[in-house]
C-alpha cells in the first residue's frame, strides 16, 4: 500500500492558511512559526520555503513584518496579520469546510486503509 508524505499531500494554499491562522492567533516571527507547523501536518526539510512563503504573503499584503529587538537575543522579523489576510484566511478556511463533507465521502468510497472500499469487499 502507498503511504504519501502528508505535507505533499495538503490542499494548495495549506501553509500559507496555516501561517495566516498561526500569525492571527499570535504575531510571531519565522522560527516560532516553524515549530508550530507540525502540529498542523507540515513537515518541511526546505525551511527556506517558510520564509519565501512569508515574503510572498508579505507581498501580497496579507502580512506586514517589522524588527523588533530582544534583550535576550538578535533582532528578528515578526509578522503580523493585515485586514486582507484576515479576509483570506477566512476564504481559505471557508473553502476547505465546504470541502470536508466532500473528502469524507471520497474517504468513507475509497477506504480509510487506502485501498478501494468496493475491492476490499469484493475479495
Amino acid at each position: 500500500m502507498i503511504r504519501p508524505h502528508p505535507s505533499r499531500e495538503l490542499p494548495k494554499h495549506y501553509l500559507q492558511a496555516a501561517l495566516l491562522m498561526l500569525i492571527e492567533d499570535q504575531p510571531a516571527y519565522g522560527y516560532n512559526l516553524r515549530d508550530q507547523l507540525g502540529a498542523l501536518g507540515v513537515e518541511q526539510h526546505d525551511w527556506g520555503q517558510l520564509y519565501r512563503t512569508l515574503r510572498g504573503l508579505e507581498k501580497r499584503g496579507l502580512v506586514l513584518s517589522c524588527w523588533e529587538t530582544s534583550e535576550a537575543g538578535p533582532s528578528r522579523r515578526t509578522y503580523h496579520v493585515t485586514d486582507k489576510g484576515r479576509t483570506q484566511l477566512a476564504l481559505w478556511a471557508g473553502g476547505m469546510a465546504a470541502a470536508q463533507p466532500f473528502v469524507a465521502t471520497f474517504l468513507a468510497r475509497y477506504g480509510a486503509d487506502g485501498e478501494m472500499a468496493s475491492a476490499a469487499e469484493s475479495a
